[in-house]
């Protein structure tokens, strides 16, 4: 089977009938949401038509289980302990994207600023690029118990005993932006949750409120359910095509509380290596593929990925020069943009 054909062709040859369904079944979850998206459904234009296409490229600051070996599974208790590789490839990246003319949103785990020097994190932040908190343990904000929020606090329940999930929750947001200010001098751009939910928080309003009280107004919590197991190489095409039409599922919205969310755009990295086993030339051919189809329809890609991961599956930065070249190369069709600016344009976006 040929893997190679473009973005294009992948766009041109999805199923109407079964992108409709999908993306008819997603606007019911979202009922009373106020959605900022295109219309790509039966050739509509939406609220952004006439816009350009924003593209961002996010990096989470954590450990990353099975990497960079396979055994390596002790990083789910020590998500912000990052090593000397990690933090090297994610100052190149900055550096890579400032050179294309954008800025790379990052997300960091609050224990990262335990380590004995956050000199680099502090060189990112003084070349321009914002930095948003990932909660300080990497918890799970839907947790119901204490033991859930985290593998570190099944090992060590003294460090949470008595307190409700909710607490630790506001305490680990809390925590994080304590130890920026204190250590790197800013304040957090933005939140991000620990884990893509693919409802986001629309059964969590308690969470969407707490977010709200402590001075967040908008959240990015979306990965939308896609497929990605090749196992069988026949159905490569199916999942390109999928990941493609999810694009749709991947635009930024108003939750009833006020609190905006941008999504995750798939495909991940850890989802696409650690979860599935891709190539590297599988990934790079979706990103290309819905990168293309974000140009196209004037709509917004949030590229999702970890250095803890990157540094191993792609040691030469090939996806973010990628995204970065489909960015310059897009004749003014498209814009870097961190989820800031995103924020503000939904935000712009919305009925007066």
């Amino acid at each position: 089977m040929n893997r190679t054909h473009s973005a294009n062709s992948a766009t041109s040859t999805i199923d109407r009938r079964r992108w409709l369904r999908q993306t008819v079944g997603f606007a019911a979850m979202l009922a009373g949401s106020r959605l900022i998206t295109p219309k790509a459904v039966a050739g509509e234009t939406g609220a952004l038509a006439g816009k350009r296409a924003q593209i961002a490229i996010t990096l989470d600051l954590e450990m990353s289980a099975q990497y960079p070996t396979k055994d390596q599974v002790h990083w789910n208790y020590e998500k912000g302990n990052l090593n000397e590789e990690t933090k090297r490839y994610a100052v190149e990246a900055a550096r890579r994207v400032k050179q294309a003319g954008g800025t790379l949103h990052f997300f960091v785990v609050g224990r990262v600023f335990e380590q004995e020097n956050t000199d680099w994190l502090r060189e990112i932040v003084q070349t321009g690029h914002p930095v948003g908190n990932h909660t300080y343990d990497h918890v799970n904000v839907k947790a119901k118990t204490p033991e859930d929020l985290q593998f570190r606090f099944r090992r060590a329940p003294w460090l949470v005993e008595g307190r409700t999930p909710h607490d630790i929750v506001v305490e680990n947001i809390r925590l994080t932006t304590e130890a920026m200010k204190n250590r790197i001098g800013v304040s957090p751009t933005g939140f991000r949750t620990p884990g893509g939910f693919n409802n986001g928080l629309h059964d969590v309003p308690e969470i969407q409120q707490l977010l709200l009280d402590q001075g967040y107004r908008w959240v990015s919590s979306l990965y939308p359910a896609h497929q990605a197991d090749i196992s069988n190489a026949a159905n490569w095409n199916d999942v390109l095509q999928d990941i493609v039409a999810k694009q749709q599922n991947s635009q930024p919205f108003v939750y009833p509380s006020g609190l905006i969310e941008i999504p995750m755009s798939p495909v991940s990295d850890v989802t696409a290596f650690r979860a599935h086993q891709w190539k590297l030339e599988q990934f790079l051919e979706a990103i290309r593929a819905a990168v293309s189809w974000t140009i196209d329809n004037g709509a917004m890609f949030d590229f999702l990925a970890h250095p803890s991961c990157l540094y191993v599956t792609d040691p030469e930065f090939r996806a973010i020069d990628l995204i970065c070249d489909l960015v310059q190369n897009s004749a003014g069709q498209a814009e870097f943009a961190d989820l800031e600016r995103i924020a503000e344009r939904t935000t712009e976006s919305l009925p007066k």
